[in-house]
């Protein structure tokens, strides 16, 4: 029986939980897959209230008594440094060694989609999740001086390098996908890029029949604006991949719609959307539940369950094409009542 954490975080964290959950809840019931999910209370209130992010026990619990995480959104502006968010998500990352970071990106609608004359496409993304620029190593000196020197350690192993490129190759191979590209600086950034490229170029040699490409960061980042139709799975380093990830977001409709998977294949499992806490919004019924709804989608097709993921992707279009959406998507229901909309249509595709 799958064990499953909720955490809903802060500001529209919590609603979009709210609704993932009512839709994981009828998934469950209808694909006879029993769950047990457990609330967590980790966040800012309970920063605020007693002073603690998360505790080591707690981190153990998640890592051994539990089989995946359905995480909201961190961030509020009372907690200007943003210490529980890094301690809670990035804790995660690292200390379960979710060093798969995965974003599928996929144009449901072309008028989602900020580009003119835009067709349907999908872009899997594979992000690096562990090492990268984002480990924390570095420090500065002389700090608050004019002779202020910071550093910013960016690295590389290459276990990690070659496990998330097997990852995207192996990903590709199952998924039928035929070219993985990978994204990179390594006209700039000679040893840790050539790392990645000899890695990339190593495991290619394995799967024969998938194309390769490599494209520098800044060169992706113009021609996922221009064709991003040519691209299927792509790997990238944790910064590179975190920048091409979010792009590729927006061009497919935005934030509020894309879901990731946080994931150590064969161990833990982090499901979280990608959009932020937006305070602003918060409480008045008007988040997108989606990328969140999406989030539940992947979980269980992390779980075998491809029907259920399937039926998530088509509740999606159907959503948006009768407008029972909410309102950053041109419908007038509000958060709740897409969850309650999103469960009657799975319903009645489960019954059909």
């Amino acid at each position: 029986m799958p064990r499953i954490a909720l955490i809903p975080g802060d500001g529209i964290g919590i609603e979009v939980v709210r609704e993932a959950r009512r839709v994981l809840e009828c998934l469950a019931a209808r694909e006879s897959l029993d769950i047990e999910l457990t609330d967590w209370d980790l966040g800012a209130e309970r920063f605020l209230r007693d002073g603690v992010t998360i505790t080591d026990e707690e981190f153990r619990v998640l890592d051994e008594e539990h089989d995946a995480v359905l995480l909201g959104a961190l961030g509020d502006p009372r907690v200007p440094t943003n210490q529980h968010a890094k301690d809670i998500l990035l804790g995660m990352r690292f200390r379960l060694d979710l060093y798969v970071n995965y974003r599928p990106s996929t144009l449901l609608f072309p008028e989602l989609s900020p580009l003119r004359d835009a067709k349907p496409f999908r872009i899997d993304i594979f992000r690096e999740n562990t090492e990268g620029e984002y480990t924390g190593i570095g420090g500065s000196f002389k700090t608050g001086t004019p002779d202020e020197i910071a550093l910013e350690e960016n690295v590389a192993t290459r276990k990690g390098v070659e496990r998330i490129v097997r990852a995207a190759f192996d990903f590709a191979h199952k998924q039928g996908r035929s070219r993985v590209t990978l994204v990179d600086k390594s006209n700039a950034m000679r040893h840790v890029g050539g790392l990645w490229r000899r890695v990339f170029a190593e495991v290619a040699e394995e799967y024969s029949g998938i194309e390769t490409d490599a494209m520098y960061v800044d060169a992706m980042a113009m021609d996922l604006v221009r064709r991003p139709e040519r691209y299927e799975v792509v790997v990238a380093g944790n910064l590179f991949g975190d920048i091409v990830s979010d792009l590729a977001a927006e061009v497919t409709g935005g934030l509020g719609m894309a879901p990731s998977a946080n994931v150590h294949p064969g161990k833990n499992a982090l499901f979280e959307p990608v959009h932020g806490s937006a305070p602003d919004i918060a409480g008045q019924g008007v988040a997108n539940p989606l990328g969140a709804i999406r989030c539940v989608g992947l979980l269980f097709e992390h779980f075998g369950h491809p029907t259920a993921a399937r039926h998530i992707e088509d509740g999606v279009r159907a959503s948006f094409a009768s407008r029972d959406t909410t309102q950053d998507l041109g419908g007038t229901l509000t958060t709740e009542e897409v969850g309650r909309w999103f469960v009657d249509y799975l319903e009645k595709a489960y019954s059909a």
